[in-house]
């Protein structure tokens, strides 16, 4: 059984970690269940073991906290959706790749009930979106921009951090750092998109995509 938790307000950073830790951990014992939890912090930097000290721009801008997930510098903060994401790989196969891609796959789904096409491109981690309306770039290419991030650590087969997606955050708050590294494209957000979307229906949007996606894989 997975549980669902949804949190009002904002949650610290400091806090979140803690009890991340501490459920992985007692999955991994078989003392608690499989946890989805939704949430939202207030502005800050996270430092996945990736991270290049020269990406962060600004940072005196917000706190800024290292952490073990994959991945390099990433921003969250309000209007942005994050879903930390506590599963038992024992059960569900000791394949990551296999569960990263569900990751993706996990987003586009959601994404997808709002007519937003999520796409994945080699070499670029996280969920971005074609921009049908902006300019083509100085190549020729129709630009794309970053709508979901996806950073992930996977301890004793269970899994914790997870996703973030982009609904209303402030998206100037990016430019205190070269998110995940990448300084040839842009972010975005869903209301950037010009979807009246709201932190709740992007809830709605994931529990009923993780039911397809995961759900119905379960041995």
């Amino acid at each position: 059984m997975v549980e669902w938790r949804i949190s009002e307000g904002l949650v610290s950073y400091e806090t979140a970690a803690k009890e991340m830790e501490e459920r992985a951990d007692a999955i991994a014992q078989g003392e608690a269940d499989e946890l989805i939890w939704l949430l939202e912090h207030p502005p800050l930097y996270t430092a996945g073991t990736s991270a290049n000290e020269k990406d962060l721009i600004e940072p005196e801008r917000f706190p800024v906290f290292e952490t073990r997930r994959g991945g390099q510098y990433t921003y969250h903060g309000p209007g942005q959706r994050i879903a930390y994401t506590m599963l038992d790989l024992n059960k569900r196969g000791r394949d990551v790749r296999a569960f990263v891609a569900q990751m993706e796959a996990w987003v586009i789904a959601a994404l997808e009930e709002f007519n937003v096409t999520g796409v994945i491109r080699e070499g670029r981690v996280g969920v971005w979106v074609v921009r049908e309306d902006k300019p083509l770039t100085a190549l020729g290419h129709k630009p794309e921009d970053k709508v979901a991030a996806i950073g992930l650590r996977i301890r004793k087969w269970v899994s914790f951090h997870g996703l973030s997606i982009n609904v209303e955050p402030d998206l100037s708050h990016f430019n205190g750092i070269v998110p995940c590294g990448i300084t040839e494209h842009g972010v975005t957000s869903l209301v950037d998109l010009g979807l009246p979307v709201s932190v709740a229906d992007v809830d709605v949007a994931l529990k009923r995509s993780f039911e397809n996606i995961f759900e119905s894989k379960d041995t």
